[in-house]
């Protein structure tokens, strides 16, 4: 039946309409208010007077994100470290993707179980593990010092590496899973046929198994990078000064600041950068 055919389609537009495309309108319709001291904190971008509607967009909020360099910089800053996070996920999480895909059949359940059991607990509990871990007086120096190797602890909690190291450890699974479920469906007999051709190893992988990965490796990088560019626990708990992501602007603005007009611009902003990664994850997938 047609009707039923367009009502099962249907229904995710109406998924994303209701819970993606209405609340980016909301957040974008206050980007243009002006804070003010009321509930909500922000005045009203229309009014009828006079049997008349009346417009008024503030440009005020656009014009300042563009000229002060934190707001820049802020958005800089969350792209390096989501990019270069991906990337680091992406090398650790494809050789044990391709090692869990290439074990027997009856370990494969147990292998990815064990990669998904850290992700049922909360965040917040495993941030607070890593700083216990990474502190001064943590598991990691106490460790090094006992060994020799180092004669005063490292500091590592409350710099951008606590931070990536926060984030890989956090992201991982999330890179393996897509990548395994792609892996483990290859054909092995074109691995074979190549090697019978007098491919080695290491050629038969580059030019058969990763190009044939490439959904696999495509959605876990969109998996990773999309959300670590708005991470805000990660950031906030293991980080320090220098630690400027867009994720954390966005709350002072929202809660310490208390103006939602320029926190709605940021998300706003934020949110449309992130469509291009997706724009481009659809027309490789085209391809």
């Amino acid at each position: 039946m047609p009707g039923g055919r367009h009502l099962v389609i249907g229904v995710p537009f109406i998924w994303l309409f209701m819970f993606f495309m209405l609340p980016f309108f909301i957040v974008l319709k206050i980007s243009f208010a002006e804070a003010d001291v009321a509930i909500p904190p922000y005045t009203q971008i229309y009014s009828f007077v006079d049997q008349k509607i009346q417009l008024l967009l503030n440009l005020g909020n656009y014009t300042m994100l563009g000229g002060d360099e934190l707001y820049i910089a802020a958005y800089l800053g969350s792209l390096k470290m989501a990019l270069f996070s991906t990337i680091l996920c992406l090398l650790i999480g494809y050789p044990m993707a391709y090692a869990i895909a290439s074990a027997r059949k009856e370990i494969q359940t147990v292998l990815v179980l064990l990669i998904m059991m850290p992700t049922w607990t909360a965040i917040l509990i495993r941030v607070y593990a890593w700083m216990g871990i990474l502190s001064n007086n943590g598991l990691l120096n106490g460790f090094l010092m006992s060994m020799g190797w180092i004669n005063e602890p490292l500091q590592i909690l409350n710099t951008n590496l606590a931070v990536y190291i926060g984030v890989v450890y956090s992201y991982l699974p999330f890179m393996i899973l897509p990548l395994y479920a792609n892996l483990v469906k290859h054909d092995n007999s074109l691995l074979e046929a190549a090697s019978d051709l007098g491919s080695s190893t290491f050629n038969s992988f580059w030019k058969i198994t990763v190009p044939l990965s490439k959904n696999g490796i495509i959605a876990g990088c969109m998996l990773v990078f999309i959300p670590v560019v708005g991470e805000f626990v990660i950031p906030e708990l293991l980080g320090g000064p220098e630690t400027l992501m867009i994720g954390k602007v966005l709350w002072q603005e929202f809660f310490n600041n208390r103006d939602w007009p320029v926190a709605s611009l940021i998300g706003f902003v934020m949110m449309s950068l992130l469509i291009f990664p997706l724009i481009m994850l659809y027309g490789f997938l085209c391809l």
